[in-house]
C-alpha cells in the first residue's frame, strides 16, 4: 500500500515544482516594457523617372456635338394625319415621303379648280375670235381673260395643296422623333411641326472660350495664327481619329457668361458622333519644348499649389512644388519645377510623409510577368 503511493507523491511534487518555476518566470516578465510592433521598411512605391519632351500646347474645354443642319419638318396644308411613312431615328433622302395627311378634301378642290379653269379656258377662246371680228368690247375680253388666269392660279394652287398632303423630306439625314401620331389633327401655323431632320456628316461641335482660356492666346483671342489644329475627345477620353476645323466665330464676347462663343466641324461620315453629345474640344496652340508629362494621380493639389512627390536622395520622400500646365491625354503637362531624371513617386501618396524612406521600382509593364517568375528554373 506504501510502496504504491511513494510515486504518486513524487509526481505531484515534479508538478508543484514546474508550476512555481512558471509562476517565478511570469513575475519577472512582468518588470519589462512589453514588445512594440516589428520595425517598418521602406514604402514600396512606383516611380517614373522623367525627361523633357517637346508637345504640343493645347486648350481643353466642353463642348456638344450638333448636326450639321437641323430641319424642322412642318406640314403646308391642314387635316387629319392618316400615316406615318417612317421609322423614328432612321436615315432618310431628300424627297421621302414621311406623313401622309387625309387627300380627300384636297382631291374635290382640285376637281372643282379644273373644272372652273376648263370653263374659262374655254370662254376665253371664244371670246377670242369675236374680239378679231370687232363684235365685242375690249374690256369684256380683258375681263374673261382676267377671270381665266385666275381660275388657272386657283388650279395651280389646288395641284399644290394636294401634293402637300404628302409630307417629304427637305433635305438627308437623320429622322427625330414624330410629333404628330395617326389620327391628329394637323394645323397650319404653330401646331404643323411633325418632326425634324438631322444631318449629321458632318458633324459641328459647340463650345465657349472664356477669359482665362483666351488669355493663353496670343493677342489674348483665336486666330488662324494661334490655332494649329482642333481635336475632339470622346467621353471614355479617347481621341476621335479625324481631325477639325474651325468653322464659326463669334465676333463679339457674351455679356452674361463673359465667353466667347466658337464652333467646330468634324468629318462623320461613319456616323460614330450623333447629334447632342457631350465631348472635349482640343484647340492645338502650338508647340512646348522642354516640359515633362506626369500621370494625373501623381499631382498632390495643396495649399501652395500643386506638389509631386520624388523619390529623393538617400530614397526619401521629397516634396516639390511644380509649375502645372494643361491635361495632355491621362498625364498632366509639367512646365516647370522638374529635371531630368528626377524621379516621380505615382503611388500610395496618401501614405507617404517628406523624409520618409521608400523603396523605388519602375512601373510594371502591362502583360509583363514579375521578375522572381521571368527567372528560370534551376
Amino acid at each position: 500500500m506504501n510502496s504504491g503511493t511513494l510515486p504518486e507523491r513524487k509526481t505531484i511534487s515534479i508538478l508543484l515544482g514546474v508550476a512555481a518555476l512558471g509562476a517565478t518566470l511570469l513575475v519577472g516578465c512582468s518588470d519589462t516594457k512589453p514588445a512594440g510592433p516589428p520595425a517598418m521598411g521602406p514604402m514600396p512605391v512606383t516611380v517614373l523617372e522623367v525627361q523633357p519632351q517637346r508637345v504640343s500646347s493645347s486648350i481643353e474645354v466642353m463642348a456638344q456635338t450638333e448636326g450639321a443642319r437641323e430641319t424642322e419638318v412642318r406640314a403646308r396644308v391642314g387635316g387629319i394625319l392618316v400615316k406615318r411613312l417612317y421609322q423614328e431615328g432612321e436615315t432618310v433622302k431628300a424627297g421621302q415621303a414621311l406623313f401622309q395627311i387625309d387627300r380627300s378634301s384636297y382631291e374635290i378642290a382640285l376637281a372643282e379648280a379644273k373644272a372652273k379653269a376648263d370653263q374659262t379656258s374655254r370662254e376665253m377662246n371664244r371670246l377670242k375670235s369675236l374680239i378679231e371680228a370687232k363684235a365685242i368690247s375690249q374690256k369684256e375680253y380683258d375681263d374673261t381673260a382676267s377671270a381665266n388666269a385666275i381660275a388657272q392660279a386657283a388650279l395651280r394652287q389646288a395641284e399644290l395643296n394636294l401634293s402637300w398632303t404628302t409630307v417629304t423630306a427637305p433635305v438627308s439625314g437623320t429622322t427625330g422623333r414624330a410629333a404628330k401620331s395617326e389620327g391628329n389633327l394637323i394645323t397650319v401655323g404653330s401646331d404643323s411641326l411633325l418632326t425634324s431632320i438631322y444631318q449629321s456628316n458632318p458633324i459641328w461641335v459647340r463650345f465657349s472660350l472664356g477669359d482665362s482660356d483666351l488669355a493663353k492666346l496670343a493677342g489674348g483671342r483665336v486666330s488662324s495664327k494661334n490655332i494649329s489644329g482642333v481635336e475632339l475627345i470622346l467621353a471614355n477620353g479617347t481621341l476621335y481619329p479625324k481631325p477639325g476645323k474651325l468653322n464659326f466665330l463669334a465676333g463679339n464676347i457674351d455679356t452674361t457668361l463673359g465667353t466667347q462663343a466658337l464652333r467646330a466641324e468634324f468629318d462623320n461620315n461613319d456616323n460614330q458622333l450623333l447629334p447632342g453629345q457631350f465631348v472635349r474640344i482640343r484647340l492645338l496652340t502650338g508647340v512646348r519644348d522642354g516640359v515633362f508629362l506626369v500621370p494625373q494621380s501623381a499631382v498632390v493639389q495643396s495649399e501652395q499649389g500643386p506638389l509631386l512627390m520624388l523619390a529623393g536622395e538617400g530614397d526619401k520622400v521629397t516634396p516639390r512644388p511644380v509649375q502645372a500646365g494643361e491635361w495632355r491625354g491621362t498625364d498632366w503637362v509639367i512646365l516647370g519645377g522638374l529635371k531630368a531624371g528626377d524621379k516621380v513617386i505615382v503611388d500610395n501618396l496618401m501614405k507617404l510623409r517628406p523624409g520618409a524612406p521608400v523603396a523605388p521600382h519602375p512601373p510594371v509593364v502591362p502583360g509583363a510577368a514579375p521578375a522572381a517568375q521571368q527567372a528560370p528554373k534551376a
